[in-house]
């Protein structure tokens, strides 16, 4: 998963499909001449000292070193009042040039707010990944609050410009282009912020002010929610052990434990801790999700769209034909899944599967975990096809003090997992990780470092304004990176590793074709239940999961009669960017029909794919896909996707038999 970025935080309830809208002069503690010069030196002597060119083990560093963006939290105060006083200047500066707005004042209102914009960038990447790290730390609520605030308090600034650009003609902007050569490097970027918005818009000031307030209402929920989870939901307290040991049950406990202890009934007794805590705490998490779900509602009302589902649809240029469809081929195909689930539980000798034996890893030795080094050993080797870029940007990654590894969920860091976005820097990201050592772990490392390739590229590739994309797109790099590993240690590892691998990734497309998109669906009836009552219950919203899973999941599972309250932990639900989870279904099938083009021709589909990366925003995404790769998003598509399980989960059984 990505974190959210300040392109995105600063457009969202205006513009949503907008990048970078800051404005005037830039503050960062450290220029971007600085930032990717440690970048490169990092990587330069890791490469020089590894000789063979595999990363050394004493190189790998595990922890952030984020000095790079500032060096304390002081000089990160001292950013934010000077950030809080250029707000206004921008409305002073510019307001007057835009009552007669010519060619040369918006190239000048554009270049200043670009580099307003990357100072917030990474104020906001601080505060938030530090926050990330300790959810109960004073100083980066309060951070992470006030920054929130300044983003709302630059929309109100700068709201002037927004509703004279939205409101523009065609007449008119083929003016402002005539009279200023220098904008037609952002023709693209104007038409994705605000000429596509002319009907989706604010019609004056007062309601484009009203519209930051209620943004700045939903990133404070946002805030809340993931406090609430990493202190309370995913804390259901603790069991007692077949050997009579305690085990206390949090986010990173309850995932290790189900995956790797071949106890049924510890894996039973830590499930059913956690099921019925999650309903104690659905109550609560019905109560500030409906306080978000009525202001997301509201918040697209105001911009003329139906709700926040096409107001969503309309930011990624997709429509609900496209959606509905692969909601329909991944219901009307999931009995596919029914010969895994079968060989599941052969594997594991049972007469039935239940819940809690979804998750163990299926090998000889499934409390067997993986060290952090190997695991990046096996992503570098997984590189071996692609372009040379992406052993430059992986080893920069992993020796640079880039990614946050082990998990300490006792000490308030957060459970998941995500890679910031650095292009105002033009430096390699942070990721953050919760590893454990689990073969799914591996995964979600590469999966973040595949996110980490793509922002590298588009960061020293195009202008910053186009440093972004729709959140399917930016799932692509991801997704497509987990295929590489796994077909990477299938092709080299032994029978069980490689067994073990597989049937994690068919584990994985259940995942992304019938979890994801239930969990969107849920989202929209949770909406719609939110608009028309008053007060919401758990017990109701555990009836809409229960209800719409009972499409999705397999039969041949025993889950549990009582409705599951599993909707409460997950995080994507409480983002200010809503819908996000299909992203990942639309994502996957993309990446599958990119997998095939790789393995036919690999020489052609690197040169296309590094194009593809780098572009950025610069042209729509249908139209980019279309380009470098001739993949359009329809019906056809997800068809095409779930045949490639069907050959994954045939792979296996041969796997099995050799």
């Amino acid at each position: 998963m990505k974190s959210k970025s300040v392109k995105e935080f600063i457009a969202s309830g205006m513009l949503k499909g907008s990048l970078a809208l800051g404005a005037l002069l830039s503050f960062a503690v450290f220029p971007e001449e600085k930032a990717s010069e440690n970048a490169e030196k990092s990587y330069e002597v890791t490469n020089k000292e590894s000789g063979s060119g595999e990363v050394s083990a004493d190189k790998v560093t595990t922890e952030w070193n984020d000095t790079y963006l500032f060096s304390s939290r002081e000089d990160a105060s001292e950013e934010l009042e000077k950030l809080n006083k250029k707000s206004q200047e921008i409305n002073e500066t510019f307001r007057p040039k835009f009552e007669k707005l010519s060619g040369h004042d918006l190239l000048g209102f554009l270049e200043s707010e670009k580099e307003y914009s990357k100072s917030l960038e990474v104020l906001y990447t601080y505060a938030h990944t530090q926050l990330s790290k300790n959810v109960n730390e004073p100083f980066f609520i309060s951070l992470v609050g006030s920054v929130q605030d300044l983003f709302t308090e630059y929309k109100k600034a700068r709201a002037f410009a927004t509703v004279k650009l939205t409101s523009l003609g065609e007449e008119e902007w083929d003016r402002l282009f005539s009279e200023e050569p220098g904008l037609e490097a952002y023709r693209a970027y104007l038409a994705a912020s605000y000429i596509r918005f002319s009907e989706h818009r604010p019609v004056n000031e007062t309601q484009a002010m009203y519209l930051a307030e209620l943004e700045n209402q939903r990133m404070k929920l946002e805030t809340e929610a993931l406090s609430q989870i990493t202190n309370k939901v995913t804390r259901a307290g603790e069991i007692t052990l077949e050997n009579g040991e305690k085990f206390s049950v949090n986010s990173q406990s309850y995932n290790t434990l189900l995956s790797t202890d071949p106890s049924r009934e510890n894996r039973k007794r830590c499930y059913d801790k956690r099921f019925y805590h999650l309903i104690k705490e659905s109550e609560s998490m019905a109560s500030l999700y409906c306080k978000k779900a009525r202001i997301d509602d509201l918040v697209a009302g105001e911009l003329k769209y139906a709700d926040f589902y096409d107001y969503t649809l309309y930011n990624l240029y997709l429509t609900r034909a496209q959606i509905d469809d692969m909601n329909a081929v991944f219901k009307q195909r999931k009995g596919i899944f029914e010969d895994y689930n079968e060989f599941r539980r052969n594997r594991l000798g049972l007469e039935a599967l239940k819940p809690y034996d979804l998750m163990l890893q299926l090998t000889n030795e499934p409390g067997k975990k993986y060290a952090y080094i190997d695991a990046v050993r096996e992503i570098e080797k997984s590189y071996s096809g692609m372009d040379p870029n992406f052993k430059e940007i992986f080893f920069k990654m992993v020796t640079g003090s880039f990614i946050d590894v082990y998990p300490d969920p006792e000490h308030g860091k957060q459970p998941g997992g995500y890679c910031t976005d650095s292009c105002a820097l033009k430096a390699p990201p942070l990721i953050f990780m919760n590893y454990d050592g689990l073969i799914r772990d591996q995964k979600t490392l590469t999966h973040e470092l595949g996110h980490a390739v793509n922002f590298y590229l588009m960061g020293n590739s195009v202008d910053y304004l186009y440093c972004s994309g729709t959140i399917y797109e930016m799932e692509i790099p991801s997704t497509f990176n987990e295929e590489l590993l796994v077909d990477h240690v299938v092709e080299s590892s032994d029978k069980d590793t490689a067994i073990a691998v597989l049937s994690q990734q068919i584990d994985d497309y259940q995942n992304f074709f019938t979890r994801q998109p239930l969990i969107t669906e849920f989202e929209y009836r949770a909406h719609r239940l939110c608009a028309e009552k008053e007060t919401v219950t758990g017990v109701e919203l555990n009836a809409i999961w229960t209800s719409l899973s009972k499409e999705y999941r397999s039969p041949s599972v025993e889950y549990y009669p009582e409705d599951s309250a599993e909707w409460t932990y997950i995080n994507h639900i409480y983002l200010t960017s809503n819908y996000y989870t299909f992203n990942y279904s639309v994502s996957k099938a993309i990446t599958l029909a990119l997998f095939k083009q790789y393995g036919k021709d690999p020489e052609t589909f690197n040169k296309n794919y590094i194009a593809y990366l780098s572009a950025g925003s610069t042209m729509p995404p249908e139209a980019k896909l279309i380009k470098y790769f001739g993949i359009e998003i329809n019906r056809q598509l997800f068809e095409d996707a779930m045949d490639v399980v069907e050959s994954r989960i045939r792979e296996l059984y041969n796997l099995a038999k050799k």
